[in-house]
C-alpha cells in the first residue's frame, strides 16, 4: 500500500446548488447563480433611464445647470461629461465604462451606454450594462433671448478712423478676422467712419479695446449710462460705451510734423513718409533715410495729419539714378537713426504723361535707390519747391 501525502491531493472547488434554481454553482456569499442574482437584484435601481438635455438652436450650445451654456459637438467627450452630470445616483455605484449608442442625428435623442458595478447580497460584486436615453429639448439661452428682444447689448465699442485713406482701418479688419477677436460679439454694425461692436458684458468689450490698442495707436474714451437701479439690493445696471479713434494715418501717406516734434525725433525733416502703422507709427525721411517711431502717446500729444495720400500721387518715369556715396550723405550732430534697409539716391524723373515731349527731367532724392533703375515707373507728389517726392516704385 502506497502512502499519499496531503500535499499531493488534488484541490477541487466546492460547488453548491443555487438557492433559487438549484443549478450547480461555485460557492459565493449570496448562494445564487448570476442569472438569479440579476433577476432579484438590480444595481441600477435609483439611476434614471431617461433624462432631458436643453439645447439652444441660436448659438448651438447645451445647458449645464444651473445657468452655464457650453458648446458640445455630437458624440464628443464634452457632451458625454455633460450627460453623466445630468444623471442622479451614479455616486452609489462604480462607473466602469461609458459611451454613445448610435441614434439618428435628427431624432432629438441621445443614447448613452453605461457599465456599472455594485455590491449586492453578502458582498458580491455585480456588473450590469444599461442604456440611458436623453431627450433633446429646445430652450433659448439668455444671450439669444436678449438678441431677439433687440435689447441685447450691455457694452458697445465704437471704432472710428476719420481720414480719406482708410488703409489702416482695413488692416485692422484683417487682424480681427485673423485672431478671431470678434468671437464674443453679439452684433457688428457698419457706420460712416468705422464699425460698432456690441457685447453682452463689459469684460468682452474691454478685451476688444485691449486688442486694438495692442496693434494700432488709438485714443480711447469710456462712458457708462445707468439703465436701472435696485434700491433694496443696491444693484446697478449700466450700459458701457468705448469710443476708439484710430490715428488718421496710413501706409504711404506724406505727413508734415510739428516743429517741436521734429526736435524730439532727432531733428528729422518735417516732411516724412509713413512706412507702416502698427502699435507705433514708423516714419522715414526720403531725403536722408532717417527713420523714427512715434508712439500713440506722443502722437496725441502732438497730432499731425497727412498732407498727401496715395490717391493723390502722380505717376513718374525714372530717367536716371545715382546712388549717393557715404561722404555725400547729409549728416549732423544729434541726428537720429538712419535706416540700413534703404539706400538714398539722386533720381531724375519725368511725368509719364509727358514722355516724348520736350521737357527737362526733374531732380529729386529717394530712399528707394536699392530698388529703382532707369525705366521704372514710380508714384510721387509735387512739393512746394516743385520737386517730386518719390515715394514708392510701381515696377518696370
Amino acid at each position: 500500500m502506497e502512502y499519499i501525502s496531503p500535499e499531493d491531493t488534488p484541490v477541487t472547488s466546492t460547488r453548491i446548488l443555487c438557492c433559487q434554481c438549484a443549478v450547480p454553482i461555485e460557492a459565493n456569499p449570496s448562494n445564487m447563480c448570476v442569472a438569479c442574482l440579476r433577476a432579484h437584484v438590480d444595481v441600477t435601481d435609483g439611476i434614471p433611464k431617461q433624462a432631458t438635455l436643453f439645447f439652444c438652436r441660436g448659438c448651438e450650445r447645451y445647458l449645464q445647470p444651473p445657468a452655464e451654456w457650453v458648446v458640445c459637438s455630437l458624440e464628443s467627450r464634452e457632451l458625454l461629461a455633460l450627460c453623466l452630470k445630468r444623471l442622479k445616483g451614479l455616486n452609489r455605484v462604480k462607473l466602469v465604462d461609458a459611451g454613445f449608442a448610435w441614434t439618428e442625428p435628427h431624432s432629438k435623442r441621445i443614447k448613452v451606454k453605461l457599465t456599472v458595478q455594485g455590491e449586492v447580497i453578502g458582498g458580491t460584486v455585480l456588473q450590469q450594462t444599461f442604456i440611458v436615453e436623453y431627450v433633446v429639448q429646445h430652450q433659448m439661452c439668455d444671450a439669444c433671448h436678449r438678441s431677439e428682444a433687440q435689447d441685447y447689448w450691455r457694452a458697445l465699442v465704437q471704432v472710428r478712423q476719420r481720414a480719406n485713406n482708410r488703409k489702416t482701418f482695413y488692416y485692422l479688419e484683417q487682424l480681427i478676422l485673423k485672431h478671431k477677436a470678434h468671437a464674443n460679439t453679439l452684433g457688428i454694425k457698419p457706420k460712416h467712419d468705422g464699425l460698432d461692436f456690441f457685447y453682452a458684458s463689459e469684460n468682452h468689450a474691454r478685451k476688444m479695446v485691449d486688442f486694438i490698442q495692442s496693434v494700432l495707436p488709438i485714443k480711447c474714451q469710456h462712458s457708462k449710462k445707468l439703465i436701472s437701479h435696485d434700491i433694496h439690493s443696491n444693484i446697478y445696471n449700466y450700459k458701457f460705451t468705448f469710443s476708439i479713434e484710430i490715428v488718421p494715418l496710413s501706409k504711404d501717406s506724406v505727413v508734415c510734423l510739428p516743429k517741436k516734434l521734429t526736435h524730439q525725433l532727432g531733428s528729422i525733416s518735417p516732411i516724412c513718409l509713413v512706412q507702416r502703422v502698427t502699435s507705433t507709427i514708423h516714419l522715414i525721411d526720403a531725403n536722408t533715410g532717417q527713420v523714427c517711431d512715434v508712439s500713440s502717446t506722443v502722437y496725441w500729444r502732438h497730432p499731425f495729419t497727412p498732407i498727401c495720400n496715395p490717391k493723390q500721387l502722380v505717376e513718374y518715369t525714372v530717367m536716371d539714378i545715382d546712388i549717393l556715396k557715404e561722404h555725400e550723405k547729409k549728416t549732423f550732430p544729434g541726428q537720429g537713426i538712419v535706416s540700413n534697409k534703404h539706400v538714398v539716391a539722386d533720381v531724375w524723373v519725368v511725368k509719364s504723361s509727358e514722355l516724348g515731349l520736350d521737357v527737362n527731367p526733374v531732380h529729386t532724392k529717394t530712399h528707394l535707390g536699392h530698388l529703382l533703375k532707369p525705366g521704372d515707373t514710380v508714384l510721387g507728389n509735387i512739393t512746394e519747391s516743385d520737386q517730386p517726392d518719390v515715394e514708392r516704385g510701381l515696377g518696370s
